[in-house]
C-alpha cells in the first residue's frame, strides 16, 4: 500500500506504541484551565480553544529554552493530589482514543512539590492516576498498557533522589529512568553516580540527548554514562556523510540503540527545518532503529496520529514504515521481553493486518 492510499482514519485506528512523551507536555487545555481556576493560577487566557492555541504558537520559537517555559502553566496545576490524578487519568485515556496500545510516560517528581507532596506521594499519586486510566481504557474496550520514567532535571541537583526512587519504585509501575531538561552546558555525565546507581539495579534508563547539543552529548550519553535509548538524537546526522556512518552513527545502527525522535517538537524547537527533511526518513532508510513520538501532545499541538499522518503526507511514509516504528518501539520498551513480544505478536501485527 502507497502512503498517498492511508487516509488519517485509518491511521487512527493503527495500533501505536510512544516511549518519548512527557506527562506535563500533554495536558487538555480544558482541564488546564478548570486546575488553574482552583488552585488561583493565572493563565494566558481562560478560553480551552485560545490556551491551546498560545501553547502551538509559544512553542513554535525555534528555542528549546523558550520550548521548556511553556511548562510553567501545566506544572502550576499539578501540585496537588487531585490534579495529579486527574492529569495521569486523562493523559491515558487521550492515549487510548488515539490508538496507542503501549506508553512510557516521563516526568520529574521533584517538579511537583511545591504544594507540599513529597517526591514518594507524587509517584504513588501518579501511579494512581495511571492505574485508574488504564482500568477505564481496558473496559471501554481500548486497553493500553503505561509505564513510567522517572526524570530527573540535568541543571538541578536532585538526579540521584529520582534515580533512587526509580529504584524504589520498579515494582510499582516505575519501568526506567531519564534526565531531561536544558541540555547545552548540562552534561549527563555530570550525573554519572546517578546512572552507575541504576547500572548497579537494573534499572534501564535512556537520555535526552542530540537536540540542543550535538555528537558530544550523544557519544558522552552512550560511552559514558550507558543509555540503552536516546532521546531525540536527531543530530546524529553529523556523524553520517553520504550514507556513510562514522563510528557512533555506526554504533548506535549496529547496536540496535533506539532513537526516540519527535517530528514536531523538533520543528519547534529549531533541529528541523520540515517533516519531509526530518532526520527520522534518513535514518529510518539508513537502517537504524527509529521510533515515533509526541514528546508533548499539548505543547506541540500533536497526537501519534497527528505525526504518522505528517509522515505520510509530507515525508512519503508506508503503511509498512509506520508498522516498522511501532514495532521498533516495542522492541525497546523497558518491560521485560515476553510482554513485549506479546504485544507485537498479538496486538500490533494483527491490528495492522486489520486496518488494510
Amino acid at each position: 500500500m502507497t502512503a498517498t492510499r492511508v487516509d488519517a482514519e485509518v491511521i487512527r485506528r493503527l495500533p501505536k506504541a510512544v516511549l518519548h512523551d512527557h506527562l506535563d507536555g500533554g495536558l487538555r487545555p480544558a482541564t488546564v484551565v478548570e486546575l488553574a481556576a482552583a488552585v488561583g493560577h493565572t493563565l494566558p487566557t481562560t478560553d480551552p480553544d485560545e490556551l491551546a492555541a498560545w501553547y502551538f504558537e509559544a512553542a513554535n520559537s525555534g528555542d528549546l529554552v523558550r520550548y521548556i517555559a511553556t511548562f510553567e502553566h501545566t506544572l502550576a496545576v499539578m501540585q496537588n493530589r487531585e490534579g495529579l490524578l486527574r492529569v495521569a487519568e486523562e493523559y491515558v485515556l487521550d492515549l487510548a482514543a488515539d490508538g496507542v496500545v503501549y506508553a512510557e510516560v516521563r516526568y520529574a517528581p521533584e517538579l511537583n512539590t511545591n504544594g507540599g507532596l513529597t517526591l514518594s506521594e507524587v509517584v504513588e499519586t501518579v501511579q494512581e492516576g495511571l492505574a485508574a486510566g488504564m482500568a477505564k481504557a481496558a473496559a471501554a474496550g481500548t486497553p493500553v498498557r503505561v509505564g513510567t520514567l522517572l526524570c530527573g532535571m540535568r541543571m538541578f541537583d536532585r538526579v540521584g533522589e529520582a534515580a533512587e526512587l526509580a529504584v524504589a519504585y520498579r515494582d510499582a509501575g516505575v519501568v526506567g529512568f531519564d534526565i531531561a531538561g536544558a541540555e547545552d552546558g548540562f552534561p549527563p555525565a555530570d550525573h554519572l553516580a546517578a546512572f552507575e546507581h541504576l547500572r548497579r539495579e537494573s534499572v534501564p534508563f535512556t537520555i535526552h540527548a542530540g537536540e540542543a547539543h550535538g555528537l558530544p552529548s550523544i557519544h558522552q550519553a552512550l560511552q559514558v554514562c550507558g543509555a540503552q535509548r536516546i532521546g531525540h538524537g536527531v543530530r546524529l546526522t553529523e556523524d553520517i556523510v553520504d550514507g556513510k556512518l562514522g563510528r557512533l552513527a555506526g554504533w548506535v545502527r549496529d547496536r540496535r540503540i533506539a532513537l526516540e525522535m519527535c517530528p514536531t517538537s523538533n520543528l519547534q524547537t529549531g533541529c528541523a527545518t520540515s517533516i519531509a527533511e526530518h532526520p527520522i526518513t534518513a535514518l529510518k532508510d539508513l537502517g537504524f532503529r527509529v521510533t515515533l513520538n509526541t514528546d508533548n501532545r499539548l505543547v506541540s499541538g500533536t497526537t501519534m496520529t497527528r505525526e504518522m499522518s505528517l509522515l505520510v503526507e509530507e515525508a512519503g511514509w508506508t503503511v509498512e514504515d509506520l508498522r516498522t516504528v511501532t514495532v521498533n518501539a516495542l522492541k525497546s520498551a523497558f518491560i521485560p521481553f515476553d510482554e513485549r513480544k506479546a504485544l507485537i505478536e498479538d496486538v500490533v501485527l494483527p491490528g495492522y493486518a486489520a486496518a488494510l
